[in-house]
């Protein structure tokens, strides 16, 4: 974070010169409780600009035409951040993370004023504001004609198709990452910035400064979703056979870095899920669910979502009759719904290769690591959910943005388990 001091050296050297491409300054009025100016969309459009560019910095509380420091008054401070906040989120799509400080800045008579600093980082997506999509040019916006627009598109697109889990996150700091988290990454005496580089968790910006990556924040944060809000686990457990909040009976976001994400959602399966059991002389239990298979898709949504996909979130449901979970994203390159059992591609690479060399797996899974990288997982899913239902499951694309798993339930009536045990006792 910049020093205070430092800030407002930067700023009173920066008002007296100007805007330029880096630099926007607004004043603010407010009256009963509300902003007037300035405008709600024209400011969303300012901050779009930047994010689609190179980023920058907007100064509320400084007039653009006599470059006064006109400040914001004291009551209205809360106010005006919270309208910030809301049009940032609300107004541009997808929704812009900003970074806000309160500080305070001379006037001409040395009079100290409060102004609010935003700061806009780059963007890996294009971002559309009220009056369209708009980009910083010198010390304006300007909005994009459809060809550079469309070339604007192109480039972000590919940066989140070419390795999109290395990209690096902008307002991630190195220090955000966990100690905890970050040592099973680390060995001998090599500087730990250099071995997260060489594993593609940490970045450097235009700048030169260091920033983690996307794979960064997935494994080495306590909470993911702070950066990237939709990087977790919702799950829903229903008593019926209809996503109906009636039947809710239980309910969880499973957040924090991958690998806990998985353990807590299958922990959350585990917990809802019925375990039936009949006599045959014996006592002979009857899961709902094989729990290595309902691993290997929970391991498989968090490893091969597409983590470009803004606002979507991997979604577990669970029915009386059958789990279903919708993972954001098509199936990658060539890949289809007929070949996913012979056929393995990974939409994350980096973050694959992370996961299958570092991390060990559940036990229930009776592998040596999360992810082994033999292509089994899908036929591990799809046989051993078989085996026990009765059912296959089925895989579903749901307009090339989705995954939709959906495993049936074993039960009583419906079940694999008692034909081996007959089987086996005719033996």
């Amino acid at each position: 974070m910049i020093d205070t001091t430092q800030l407002v050296r930067e700023l009173t050297y920066q008002i007296r010169l100007g805007e330029d491409s880096a630099y926007e300054f607004k004043s603010v009025i407010v009256k009963d409780s509300k902003v007037c100016a300035p405008g709600r969309d024209s400011t969303a459009d300012e901050l779009a600009a930047f994010a689609n560019a190179s980023g920058g910095i907007l100064v509320l509380g400084v007039n653009d035409k006599t470059r006064d420091v006109d400040g914001i008054a004291p009551a209205a401070l809360e106010i005006v951040g919270n309208w910030l906040k809301n049009l940032a989120h609300d107004t541009i799509e997808p929704p812009l993370p900003i970074e806000t400080r309160w500080v305070e800045v001379p006037d001409r008579r040395g009079e100290a004023r409060p102004v609010l600093w935003v700061r806009v980082h780059k963007s890996v997506f294009v971002h559309k504001s009220p009056n369209g999509y708009y980009l910083r040019v010198a010390d304006s916006k300007r909005e994009m004609p459809s060809d550079l627009l469309a070339r604007l598109f192109q480039q972000r697109s590919m940066t989140r198709l070419i390795r999109f889990d290395e990209q690096i996150v902008p307002e991630a700091r190195l220090e955000a990452a966990a100690p905890e988290l970050k040592a099973r990454f680390l060995r001998g005496d090599t500087p730990e910035n250099l071995q997260l580089r060489k594993l593609y968790l940490l970045g450097e910006n235009e700048n030169g400064e260091e920033r983690l990556s996307i794979c960064g924040i997935l494994l080495l944060t306590p909470r993911p979703a702070d950066f990237l809000s939709y990087a977790y686990i919702q799950c829903v457990a229903y008593s019926g056979i209809e996503r109906n909040a009636e039947y809710q009976v239980d309910a969880q976001d499973c957040d924090g870095p991958l690998d806990e994400q998985i353990t807590r959602a299958l922990a959350f399966v585990k917990r809802n899920m019925r375990i039936e059991a009949v006599k045959r002389p014996g006592r002979i239990d009857i899961p709902q669910y094989d729990l290595a298979a309902v691993f290997e898709a929970i391991v498989n949504a968090v490893a091969h979502r597409d983590y470009a996909q803004y606002g979507a979130r991997i979604r577990l449901h669970l029915f009386a009759d059958r789990l279903e979970l919708s993972t954001p994203g098509g199936l990658p390159n060539s890949l289809s719904i007929d070949s996913m059992e012979a056929n393995s591609i990974s939409r994350n690479e980096t973050l694959v290769n992370l996961l299958s060399r570092y991390y060990p797996a559940d036990p229930v899974s009776k592998r040596q690591n999360l992810i082994e990288r033999r292509g089994e997982g899908v036929p591990t899913i799809l046989a051993a959910s078989e085996r026990l239902s009765l059912r296959r499951p089925v895989y579903k694309s749901i307009e090339q943005t989705e995954l939709k798993l959906t495993i049936f339930a074993a039960s009583r009536e419906k079940n694999g388990l008692l034909a081996r045990f007959g089987a086996e006792s005719e033996e």
